[in-house]
């Protein structure tokens, strides 16, 4: 199954709703608000939202092609040990396409936006996802705090980790 990593533009929005719902991840109560901050994001130019098209293989949903989705945050004010900064957000890839390299292209990506902007990048994430943890080791993210929340995430059920990679020398 081949794919395509691209900045996201508002009429991917569907697409990327169809994935997040078919990862579980999102309620259909939720999906309306859901579909309004993505295309928040995508319009702020302060942000990052990038999809992952599928080529030549299934599509999720309605045929709309959008096999992944990725984001960045920034956030513009420090938060105990979560200083502001760019911040790696959600990835979600259809179950298809997951182990083929998506979120890892996905994530290259982004830390390549962010690198243009900022010497470090920063990731928060449950400290019980090791696949993610694992995931990240290989662009030198290395834990700086633990906690229940930093910034706007909470971890319920769980206690979460703050880490940071630097930009790598040119």
């Amino acid at each position: 199954m081949r794919y395509a990593i691209r900045p996201a533009v508002e009429r991917d929005v569907p697409g990327i709703v169809t994935v997040e719902s078919a990862a579980g991840r999102l309620l259909a109560s939720g999906a309306v608000d859901f579909s309004e901050r993505i295309r928040a994001a995508v319009a702020d130019p302060g942000r990052l939202v990038l999809v992952a098209e599928g080529l030549g293989g299934p599509a999720v949903g309605d045929g709309c092609g959008v096999v992944g989705w990725a984001k960045t945050h920034y956030y513009d004010v420090g938060d105990g040990p979560a200083p502001a900064g760019h911040y790696l957000g959600g990835i979600t890839v259809a179950a298809d396409y997951r182990r083929r390299g998506v979120a890892t292209a996905m994530t290259t990506s982004r830390l390549e936006w962010i690198w243009e902007r900022a010497d470090a990048a920063w990731y928060v994430v449950n400290a019980r996802n090791s696949t993610s943890l694992a995931l990240h080791q290989q662009w030198g993210f290395r834990e700086v705090a633990r906690g229940a929340a930093f910034h706007t995430v909470t971890f319920d059920g769980g206690e979460g980790v703050l880490l940071t990679a630097a930009r790598p020398p040119s």
